[in-house]
C-alpha cells in the first residue's frame, strides 16, 4: 500500500508555493525587463556605448532607452489612481496586461515583417526578445497553479479520511 503525504504537509507546501508565487509576481511587475531591444556592435563599426544607447528595455510602467534614460509610461502609485474605484482599477489592470501582451506580439511580428520587406542586412544587428521579467511572471503562474493542486490534494485526503474532522467527547 502506498503511503500518503499528510494533509498538513500538502497545505504547508501549498502555502510556500503561494508565497513564492506572490514574490515572483511582485518582482516581475516591478522590473523593466519584459521586452528587450538589443543592437549589436555591427562588426566593430559601432562602439559598445553607442550600441547600448540604441537598445532599450521596457516594463509595464516605464520604457528605458539606452543606459539610464527611463520614461514613465504610467504612474500606478500617483495620487490620481487612489481616487479611481477599485472595480475600475481591476478593469484597467486587466486591460493594461492584455494591451501589453498584444503590443509585445504585434511589435515582434511587425519587426519580422519589416525585416522581410526591406534590406535584411540592415536589421541583422537588431534583436527583439522577451525579458526575464516575463519569465518571472510565468514562473509565478506555474507556482500558483501548483499551490492550487496541492490544496486540492490536501482537501481530497481530508475528505477520504473517516472522522478526520469529527470531535470525540
Amino acid at each position: 500500500m502506498r503511503a500518503a503525504v499528510p494533509p498538513g504537509a500538502l497545505c504547508l507546501g501549498a502555502g510556500l508555493c503561494g508565497a513564492l508565487s506572490f514574490a515572483l509576481l511582485a518582482a516581475s511587475l516591478g522590473t523593466d525587463y519584459w521586452y528587450l531591444l538589443r543592437v549589436d556592435r555591427e562588426g566593430g563599426n559601432r562602439s559598445a556605448g553607442e550600441a547600448e544607447r540604441l537598445g532599450s528595455h521596457s516594463g509595464l510602467w516605464r520604457l528605458c532607452e539606452g543606459q539610464n534614460a527611463c520614461i514613465p509610461l504610467i504612474d500606478p502609485f500617483g495620487i490620481e489612481s487612489w481616487q479611481v474605484p477599485t472595480s475600475l482599477q481591476h478593469l484597467i489592470s486587466l486591460l493594461t496586461l492584455s494591451g501589453t501582451s498584444i503590443y509585445i506580439c504585434y511589435s515582434g511580428a511587425a519587426f519580422t515583417e519589416t525585416v522581410r520587406m526591406f534590406d535584411q542586412e540592415r536589421f541583422k544587428h537588431v534583436h527583439i526578445a522577451f525579458g526575464w521579467s516575463l519569465a518571472l511572471a510565468w514562473l509565478s503562474f506555474g507556482t500558483e497553479g501548483l499551490a492550487g493542486v496541492l490544496f486540492l490534494l490536501a482537501a481530497r485526503q481530508l475528505q477520504l479520511k473517516p472522522n478526520a474532522c469529527s470531535v470525540s467527547i
